[in-house]
């Protein structure tokens, strides 16, 4: 065996596959650039990490469970004026997740909230966070299930381990009274410990009406909106504006 076979196979031994797979390359760059012992070093160790670092973002991508690949680059803000770009491009330092607080969209169907939603979880994800994209509807039934299973608070922690939670469309349709109790454990869990980024098509003195109780209803939007950043979207519907003009 050679001495590049093996310290490639020292590599692989150490798991830096990366590395391994690479150090041909990385070796020529090094004497054609005559780099120096401690600067190949750090190639190395940069070449490793941009690596997992790229493995790690793509795995939790496949976790989010985005329904889309929106990204805010495809944003029309010409068409959606009453948010602006560098109020959007405000949030993206993640200080509202380092700070755990929460983004709410609100507005009528076709806005952008859902599109403004999964662009801003995007970035959060190639950032280094975790992300999980659930519609109001998909979580309610995934945290009954788990409520008739007997395990409603396993699955309420599971999903505080995320540090943003997408929830999309609450308020399209109303909840029973364990829906309602359910999603009260979830947002109580997550209530300044992790981060919500919420679309709904409610304004929160009408929560009462898709909740059917005030008492249940008070309570989720305190720890919603305690500490939050509130956008209320307006406009005519992004697809009915396609459609028209198509």
């Amino acid at each position: 065996m050679g001495q590049l076979e093996q310290t490639t196979a020292r590599f692989r031994g150490l798991r830096l596959n990366a590395t391994a797979m690479r150090l041909p390359d990385l070796l020529a760059d090094a004497e054609a650039n005559s780099v120096s012992y401690l600067a190949f070093a750090d190639m190395l160790a940069e070449h490793e990490q941009r690596c997992r670092d790229g493995r790690r973002v793509e795995l939790n991508r496949r976790k989010a469970g985005f329904p889309s690949d929106k990204r805010l680059e495809g944003f029309d803000y010409r068409h959606q004026t009453t948010i602006t770009k560098r109020q959007v491009n405000a949030l993206l330092d993640f200080g509202f997740i380092d700070n755990r607080e929460n983004l709410v969209f609100i507005g009528p169907p076709g806005v952008g909230k859902t599109h403004l939603a999964i662009g801003i979880g995007q970035k959060a994800l190639e950032a280094g966070y975790k992300v999980l994209f659930r519609t109001a509807l998909d979580l309610v039934e995934e945290l009954e299930l788990a409520e008739m299973k007997g395990e409603l608070k396993r699955r309420v922690s599971q999903l505080a381990k995320f540090d943003v939670i997408v929830i999309d469309e609450l308020g399209y349709l109303p909840m029973n009274r364990q829906a309602r109790y359910n999603l009260f454990q979830l947002i109580n869990s997550l209530y300044e410990y992790r981060s919500v980024i919420l679309t709904t098509n409610k304004d929160f003195t009408s929560w009462g009406e898709f909740f059917h109780d005030d008492n249940v209803a008070v309570p989720i939007i305190d720890r919603v909106i305690h500490h939050s950043h509130i956008f209320m979207l307006g406009g005519e519907s992004y697809r009915l504006k396609q459609k028209t003009n198509g």
